[in-house]
């Protein structure tokens, strides 16, 4: 993958290139953002541009065998790293390398693609994957040998939040003091939720939500669309290249969410003068806690961008609101007046402690019904 097929960001891109080609390239680098910004496509064009010793960052001008391999993901100085579980497919104790095909399917139909894509893919969008302690086995083993073509060896890690205290732990030290010529590129969503000593020794990249402009020409290249449906499938997907494509394909599963949204503050609005609305809760998180723990979080993700989307328009800041509830009788201008500088905190750091009792297997039918008795207090809130 060249640079040039990585969507916008091209600070980045010359940050990048300008390290390979000054031969000052650091030998552990975190990318932080989300999937839909780019991070993970970037990272395999960088490794790319190392590997193969490419002199522009639009062109395969390197060696050719070398970059025919790199498109194929085959180069065998290029290792990858990224959560999962066990399936039908692998049994138990599954690591990277059971899934090497799927993954290389992943990529080149979805490089944007998300964490839920990814579990998708596997047939586990009902787990949570991990980065474990035989995965990182498995990447010290990969290491210590030589490298194939006599350069560098890189090691992508993707969502490397997801590792857990043995695997981290146990990279720490290979992470510090890496073998000479060895390139680290960590990818995460959650910086915080790497350890800070492995943060501590990588140099870290932020990566900006993508341009409006930048994804609208994306859809009409790469998916034929229109140039005005382009434009506000763009401004609503909130700079996330994934999500925008999701939104074109009627899969982003925002139909549902909104379903399940506008019930869940329908039925927290009549709480307060109506005990029976209660039970109506308790049935909401017994049929949320149904789904899959991914579904959960993302639905619960969903419901901090609504709220804070209600927030903004009830701010008059309309030209940043791309939601448009389709809902028969919900109106988002209607609903704004409810939301506040009064309430959005406190709804914000309920859900987000949802999210993360809920991501530590916490019982998703308490953690949800406590989250509703919460939301009828603080949406009331003057």
């Amino acid at each position: 993958m060249l640079f040039s097929e990585v969507l916008g960001l091209p600070h980045i891109k010359n940050h990048l290139t300008t390290t390979v080609d000054n031969n000052r390239i650091p030998h552990a680098q975190l990318f932080v953002g989300s999937s839909g910004s780019g991070t993970l496509p970037m990272a395999i064009a960088y490794a790319q541009y190392v590997l193969c010793g490419n002199t522009s960052a639009e062109n395969n001008t390197g060696r050719e065998a070398c970059n025919l391999k790199m498109n194929k993901l085959a180069h065998p100085d290029l290792h990858f790293a990224y959560p999962v579980a066990n399936n039908d497919k692998v049994k138990k104790n599954a690591i990277s390398s059971h899934f090497s095909e799927e993954w290389r399917q992943f990529v080149e139909q979805e490089p944007y693609g998300s964490l839920f894509d990814w579990y998708q893919k596997l047939g586990i969008e009902n787990k949570q994957g991990k980065i474990g302690v035989d995965e990182a086995q498995d990447i010290v083993k990969a290491l210590s040998l030589k490298s194939y073509e006599g350069g560098y060896k890189v090691m992508i890690i993707w969502m490397a939040e997801k590792m857990n205290d043995s695997c981290a732990n146990k990279l720490l030290k290979l992470i510090e003091e890496p073998p000479q010529k060895t390139l680290f590129l960590l990818i995460t969503e959650e910086e915080e939720n790497i350890i800070q000593t492995i943060r501590s020794r990588c140099q870290t990249l932020h990566f900006p939500p993508l341009n409006e402009a930048v994804i609208a020409e994306a859809l009409e290249q790469k998916e034929n669309c229109d140039r005005p449906k382009a434009l506000t499938i763009a401004h609503r997907a909130n700079g996330n290249f994934n999500n925008a494509l999701h939104i074109f394909r009627h899969n982003s599963g925002d139909e549902q969410f909104e379903e399940w949204f506008i019930s869940w503050v329908r039925t927290a609005f009549k709480a307060k003068g109506d005990k029976t609305a209660l039970a109506e809760l308790i049935a909401w998180s017994e049929m949320i806690a149904g789904t899959g723990r991914e579904p959960q979080k993302k639905f619960l993700l969903y419901c901090m961008d609504f709220f804070r989307q209600a927030l903004m328009y009830n701010y008059k800041a309309k030209n940043l609101v791309f939601m448009q509830p389709q809902t028969k009788g919900f109106k988002l201008e209607k609903f704004a007046p409810f939301i506040t500088g009064n309430n959005i905190t406190g709804i914000t750091k309920e859900l987000e402690d949802a999210v993360y009792h809920i991501e530590r297997n916490g019982n998703a039918k308490i953690i949800l019904t406590d989250l509703s008795i919460k939301l009828t207090r603080l949406i009331h809130k003057n």
